[in-house]
């Protein structure tokens, strides 16, 4: 098993990040404020690495020897609760009285197990028994949307105590009507974004069923959203303020599918932003900010594992953080330190086992097995690009129904309470990460290269399953395709921004959803660019380590080669500027020659409609926002 590579960071000065809204100016004097503050130089220093045990702090080459790095900052507030899976002698949360009878929706007959009980035995229920709509004893439905709504409601409108406040939160609507929920919960003076940004304390968005067909994480978050609001998790509320989206996809859920209605993989279109369900979830992030974005998904335990190697699937979790090109190397950092590994240790106490997220192609002549993707289009990558801690849960669960699934249960609750405690015991030394991570990404504008595709590194390792008639561990050599360390694929000169040309309405729309700074030019400007001279072209398929992926058909495959030359920049043009946080979102999405740019799913229809600009530009630029 690898472990992620960091690299020092080189020195560097750096481009301040600074919104340039200048209405109030007339324009030669916008012209030249924009001019300054966008060529405006200042150093990032690095931050001392909060070190534990047994850690390294990387620091740049060229810099002094750094003091020793700081004790961790103790926070004020509760002691933060021992994770939930403890056994008691009352269920974790009851369920909530309907004020109406609901009636379930039928799954149909039990489908017949996938294994046989000597397999089935290597997975007993735990000793804790969780109760949602969903889980009652004799149910053959999970949670409904109508419960679901029903049970996040009661929270909300529960009568506050100790300082505790909850709101209900609509993000959305899925594509066949149904709200997009979530549940606040904090400490903050109030509820809204406003009041916990100010508040001090990191927030945290859960999310769970974006894949309809993986009903664990839903049915988990309506636990941990319960004890949040008056449980056992409430103490960690000092330090923290929650976020909770039990479903994602409500149609989806409804239906038993993978997909949204329209035959879309949400979790691959948090780049491109084309499903309303996405769209949701991405306001919540640019609303509230969030430091730690967790996913909770299941894989597949049987499947095309038994046809392909003999084997079962036996891990109860497989985990992965943040892994695509231009994540921030102090956000691995943390994502394995602070995250990652006191998360193996709380499912290992809990006697759940683990391993690194993997998957498999639907090929059944391809044996390679790959970590999660490395593209920038699933949440875990999207929302890592946006400056947060980006964690994947995923529990065995597709194609089981509704065997083991409290054990499922548990183990996501197990593994989102680890994410909680890790978020409050290191709440002051995240802040400080981000910090510093912002103004260091702002600051590589006009400097150095920036990867622009990234792949996996092939190598081998053992790779434990059970055996499909006895249940016993089982051992296999596979190759192995590691996402903890990438290997540039295409490596350019960093830009200072991208043009766009004033057709590319949709394509700003777009970026703006991702919480990209855009900038309207007021008049006329001359800029020194790179524009794109195609050299070949295909249309294909969007692909993952799957296969393709659901509802990315007939995408641009274009192979370029960037020319320098002087563009015109007419007004009602935009100019997106590198010299801002979430600058590698722009690079994902306006790099024409990768399978998700907006170049290659139509949301850009000409090369000529963009450009890599080179040198710091002297625009005047309108109020757009």
């Amino acid at each position: 098993m690898q472990t992620p590579s960091l690299s020092p960071l080189p020195a560097r000065a750096g481009v301040t990040a600074t919104r340039l809204r200048l209405p109030s100016l007339r324009p030669a004097a916008a012209a030249l404020a924009a001019a300054l503050l966008l060529g405006a130089c200042a150093s990032t220093p690095l931050p001392p690495w909060p070190s534990t045990p047994g850690t390294v702090t990387a620091q740049r080459p060229s810099a002094p020897a750094p003091a020793p790095a700081p004790a961790a900052r103790v926070q004020r507030g509760s002691v933060v609760p021992a994770p939930l899976g403890q056994e008691r002698p009352v269920a974790v949360a009851s369920p909530l009285p309907p004020p109406t009878a609901l009636v379930a929706q039928d799954e149909g007959p039990i489908a017949a197990p996938p294994y046989n009980a000597a397999v089935a035995a290597r997975f007993p229920d735990p000793a804790i028994s969780y109760d949602t709509p969903g889980l009652g004893r004799d149910r053959r439905a999970f949670t409904t949307n109508a419960e679901l709504g029903q049970w996040l409601r009661s929270l909300a409108e529960a009568v506050p105590s100790g300082g505790t406040r909850t709101q209900l939160v609509n993000a959305g609507t899925s594509q066949r009507g149904e709200p997009i929920l979530g549940l606040v919960a904090t400490r903050a003076a109030s509820t809204d974004p406003v009041a916990l940004s100010k508040s001090g304390r990191p927030t945290v968005l859960l999310i769970g069923q974006q894949h309809g067909d993986e009903p664990a994480g839903s049915e988990a978050l309506l636990v941990i959203a319960r004890e949040l609001a008056q449980g056992l998790l409430e103490p960690l509320l000092d330090r923290v303020n929650v976020v909770v989206v039990p479903r994602a996809n409500p149609d989806g859920a409804t239906a038993g599918t993978r997909v949204t209605a329209n035959g879309v993989d949400m979790n691959r279109d948090h780049l491109l932003l084309g499903t309303p369900e996405a769209r949701a979830l991405a306001k919540l992030v640019n609303d509230y900010q969030p430091i730690l974005v967790v996913d909770a998904h299941e894989y597949t335990a049987v499947g095309r594992y038994l046809q392909k190697f003999n084997a079962i699937q036996r891990y109860d979790a497989l985990l992965q953080y943040a892994t695509t090109a231009n994540y921030p190397e102090f956000l691995t950092k943390a994502s394995m330190e602070w995250y990652h590994q006191p998360m193996v240790a709380a499912l290992k106490a809990q006697g759940l086992t683990s391993d690194w997220y993997y998957t498999t192609s639907t090929n059944l002549q391809d044996k390679l097995i790959s970590m999660g993707g490395t593209q920038p289009d699933t949440g875990r990558n999207v929302n890592g690009l946006k400056n947060t801690v980006s964690l994947l849960i995923e529990t065995r669960g597709v194609g089981l129904g509704r065997m083991h699934i409290q054990r499922r249960v548990h183990t996501q609750v197990t593994a989102i309470t680890s994410a909680l405690r890790s978020t409050a015991e290191r709440a002051a030394n995240l802040e400080q990460v981000r910090s510093f991570v912002v103004r260091d990404v702002s600051a590589m504008a006009c400097r150095d290269q920036v990867v622009v595709e990234a792949e996996a590194t092939r190598t081998q390792r053992e790779l434990d399953f059970l055996d499909p008639e006895t249940g016993a561990d089982r051992s296999v050599k596979v190759d192995w395709n590691s996402s903890l360390t990438l290997r540039p694929v295409k490596v350019r000169p960093r830009p200072c921004g991208y043009w766009l040309s004033a057709s590319s309405a949709g394509a700003v729309e777009r970026l703006k959803l991702l919480g990209v700074q855009v900038l309207r030019i007021a008049e006329q400007g001359s800029l020194l660019a790179d524009i794109y001279r195609e050299t070949s072209r295909e249309t294909a398929d969007r692909q993952d380590v799957i296969g393709n992926i659901a509802g990315g058909s007939g995408i641009v495959r274009v192979q370029v080669t960037p020319m320098r030359s002087a563009i015109d920049a007419p007004p009602g043009s935009y100019y997106v500027p590198l010299n801002q946080p979430r600058a590698h979102l722009a690079v994902a999405a306006l790099e024409p020659d990768t399978q998700n740019s907006y170049f290659a799913n139509r949301l850009i229809t000409e090369l000529d409609h963009t450009a890599r600009i080179m040198s710091t530009p002297s625009l005047v630029f309108e109020e757009t926002d």
